[in-house]
This record gives C-alpha cells, sequence and structure tokens, in this order.
C-alpha cells in the first residue's frame, strides 16, 4: 500500500479530490513560493525600501523562472525549512546578485511558507466551497421532490414515527448550508498573509513594515491581520475545523444510505454501487463507506494538527512541521468526501414502494405515539400512554395489527387519521421544502 492513498495508482480512483491535488504537490508549492517572494520584492521597491528597479526584476523573474524541488532536499533536511535552500537557488538561478542580493528582504522563511501555504488554501477552499454549493443543490432537488415521499424515522434503529425521505435528506443538507455560509462569509478574511520577521517584530523589514505587509497582503488577495502570527494559528486550526465538520456532516448521509441500501430495509438503491469478489449478489455501499472512513481520518488529522496549536514561545518547530505533515491530507480527505458525497447523492433512488412496506410490516407500531395523543382526548395522558402500551403488547402476542387491536378496545375513538402515514408527517414536508428554498436563496 502507497504511504498516502491520494498518490496511490490503483486507490487513487477510489479518493478522488478533482483539482485538489494539484494544490499539493511540491511544483505547486514551488510555484507559490515563488510568487510570494517576487511580490514582496515588487512592494519593497515601490515603497523605496529595495531599489525598484530590483523590486520590479526580482518580481518578474518570480514569474518565469522554476526551482528544481528536489534540488533543495540536502539542504532541507539539515535545515528543516526549505527556504534556505530555496532563496539559495532563486539567487542562483536569476544570474543577476546586484539584484538577487535584495531578495527575502527582511522576511524570515515562516513569512514565506505561510504566505505561500495560505495562496493554495485559498484555492483549495474556494474549489471546496464550489463543489458544496453544488452538493446542496442536488440534495435541494432531492429533498423537494420527495417531502412526502413517506419514510419509517428511525430512533436507536427501530421505527419511531413516520417521516418523509426529502425531510431526511433536508437533515443532511441543513448542516452543509451553514457550513457553507460560514465559510462564504469568512472566504475574504480567513487566508492571512504573513510577514513579520525572525522573530515576530518586523525588525529587519524597517520602518515600512507595517505598509510592506500591506501591500504584500493586497498583492495577493489575502486578508492582512496587521500582527505576526507566527505562533497564533488560528487561521490554519479554522480552516481546518471546519473541514473536519463539514467531512463528518457528509459521514452522517453516508452512514444513513449505507443502512437504508441494506439488504432488510431496501429503501434506497445507488448507482455504481460496488460488488464482490465472491459474492456476485452483493452491491456493496462503497460510496457511502468510503465517506465514513475519510471522516474518522480527517477527524484523526484534525486532532494532531489543532494539538499543534501551541507553538512555545515566538516560533515552534516542531508544532509547525505537525501541520506539514496533517494539514495537506486533511484537506484531500475533505476533497474526496465530497467526490463521494455528489456521486451518492446524483445516482440515488428512494424506493417509496419498500419504505411503504416496511412501514406496514411493523404491525403499525410505527403509529403508536400518533395513538397514544389520540386517547388523551378522552382520558389523562399518563393513562393514554399505559394503555398505548399494553395495546402494543397485545397485537405483539396476536399479531393483529395496532389498528385493529385499538379499533377493537377503543370503538368509541376516532382512529382514522391516526394510523393514515400522510396524516402523520407532521412538518416533515415542509421542513424538506423549506431547505430546499434555502439553498435556492443563495
Amino acid at each position: 500500500m502507497a504511504a498516502s492513498v491520494f498518490d496511490s495508482l490503483h486507490l487513487s480512483k477510489l479518493f478522488q479530490t478533482g483539482d485538489l491535488a494539484a494544490l499539493f504537490t511540491d511544483s505547486a508549492e514551488m510555484r507559490a513560493l515563488l510568487l510570494v517572494e517576487g511580490a514582496l520584492a515588487k512592494v519593497q521597491g515601490e515603497l523605496g525600501v529595495i531599489p525598484e528597479i530590483s523590486g520590479a526584476f526580482l518580481h518578474r523573474a518570480a514569474m518565469e523562472v522554476q526551482i528544481d524541488p528536489a534540488g533543495l532536499a540536502e539542504a532541507t533536511a539539515q535545515n528543516g525549512v526549505s527556504i534556505p535552500a530555496f532563496v539559495a537557488a532563486l539567487r542562483k538561478t536569476l544570474e543577476a546578485p546586484e539584484h538577487a542580493q535584495y531578495l527575502h528582504w527582511g522576511a524570515t522563511s515562516q513569512d514565506i511558507i505561510d504566505t505561500a501555504l495560505m495562496l493554495r488554501l485559498k484555492r483549495a477552499f474556494t474549489h471546496i466551497l464550489s463543489t458544496l454549493k453544488r452538493q446542496l443543490n442536488i440534495i435541494a432537488e432531492l429533498s423537494e421532490q420527495h417531502s412526502e415521499t413517506i419514510l419509517p424515522a428511525r430512533t436507536w434503529g427501530q421505527h419511531a414515527t413516520p417521516t418523509s425521505f426529502g425531510a431526511l435528506t433536508a437533515t443532511w443538507g441543513r448542516p452543509l448550508l451553514a457550513l457553507y455560509n460560514e465559510m462564504d462569509a469568512r472566504k475574504d478574511a480567513g487566508f492571512w498573509v504573513s510577514l513579520s520577521g525572525a522573530a515576530g517584530t518586523s525588525s529587519a523589514l524597517g520602518p515600512k513594515a507595517a505598509q510592506i505587509r500591506a501591500g504584500l497582503a493586497e498583492a495577493l488577495g489575502l486578508h492582512n491581520p496587521a500582527y505576526s502570527w507566527h505562533n497564533d494559528r488560528t487561521p490554519v486550526t479554522t480552516l481546518a475545523a471546519w473541514a473536519t465538520r463539514l467531512t463528518n456532516t457528509l459521514a452522517k448521509m453516508g452512514a444513513d444510505l449505507a443502512e437504508l441500501t441494506m439488504t432488510d430495509l431496501g429503501e434506497v438503491q445507488l448507482g455504481g454501487a460496488g460488488g464482490s469478489s465472491t459474492m456476485p449478489q452483493k452491491q456493496n455501499p462503497v460510496g457511502a463507506g468510503a465517506i465514513m472512513a475519510l471522516a474518522a481520518h480527517v477527524t484523526a488529522l484534525n486532532s494532531v494538527l489543532q494539538g499543534a496549536a501551541a507553538h512555545k514561545q515566538q516560533r515552534d518547530g516542531a508544532a509547525w512541521i505537525s501541520e506539514w505533515l496533517t494539514l495537506p491530507q486533511l484537506v484531500l480527505g475533505t476533497g474526496a468526501a465530497l467526490v463521494h458525497a455528489e456521486r451518492l447523492a446524483s445516482d440515488l433512488s428512494p424506493n417509496s414502494e419498500r419504505m411503504k412496506a416496511n412501514i406496514e410490516s411493523g404491525q403499525g407500531m410505527i403509529f403508536a405515539e400518533a395513538l397514544s395523543f389520540a386517547l388523551a382526548d378522552h382520558m389523562p395522558r399518563p393513562e393514554a400512554q399505559n394503555k398505548t402500551k399494553e395495546l402494543c403488547t397485545t397485537a405483539l402476542k396476536t399479531g393483529k395489527n395496532l389498528a385493529q387491536v385499538a379499533a377493537e378496545a377503543y370503538p368509541e375513538v376516532e382512529l382514522g387519521e391516526v394510523f393514515n402515514m400522510s396524516a402523520q408527517l407532521g412538518a416533515a414536508p415542509q421542513e424538506a421544502r423549506a431547505f430546499a428554498a434555502a439553498v435556492r436563496a443563495l
């Protein structure tokens, strides 16, 4: 098995991440580092911190040159960070020492790496947000179309009361919608520029340090926090926590579908279900299982990353390295879960006849709550609950339907609507349609 399922030749299609994978490669990182160094030089040149001609040269050159990441390996192993070797390689490649001497002026390794990371994370989360919006529209369509498709609601794996399939899909979608709105509101301020120098004091950047940081943020389209966040990992941990919540919300949909497609229930059919090597009858809910596995993986990674937020003193190499080990996998895991979720929602087919049959197979017990309230119109509520329990016991012993047992015991009580599936949906149809309307209002 490969070190990462996302890089495995035979597992990669099971964990597809769309366009996200390209953002977490060595070449993508080198390109982002070049963009940051070039933009920094241009801003410093415009402000007169370095010669303007050198700033313009370095900015233009950063757009054109390439750095071989493999060539940085030896020095990175020694230094624990790639920027010293990166800057040396870039200066050598430029072959213009009169300008190259101003490269990386006043910055520290963490400034460049964190800012380059934020450039890639902004693109990654923009992609995730776009995919999430498509997912919301698919779920909204399901919710509206099946707002009155009767489904047995289950608690602790047992029949509870009737609901609708559209109401169930709306419960998948509501937290996704909240997550979408949360990230949409944060997208302009959630990705920070970093420029504070060796110990966060900006001393080597000179008196125009604040202006340089603001200019760099504007040039790169990043938020300027106006302070050093070397040891404040809030922007990273906030994004990771959001991605983890998203992945676990998708896993709820996966868990429901894994249950609903079970042979005993058969209430939903999934397109493209997987087969077994020895059992030809099987249609395995592979996508649902993959989402649940990815959610567990992302949650574990997030635990490491959140714990790594405790940076000692001004900067902490070990805590910082922990982010490199976890964050890319966490983002890719989130992207892969979204890919599976979109496929599942697009290809599923609810079996309304099977849903009704499953309700009917339960001897009408799913209507017990409604029956207790109907009886409460004729006796105190506690007594009505006890009588309903007795009626359920009788039904189970005799094999009769609860409706028949109740009618025999209380012929004077009008029970027609009590055992009417459609009449017992409550607010389920309205909630399904309300969710669909909320998505369309985006």
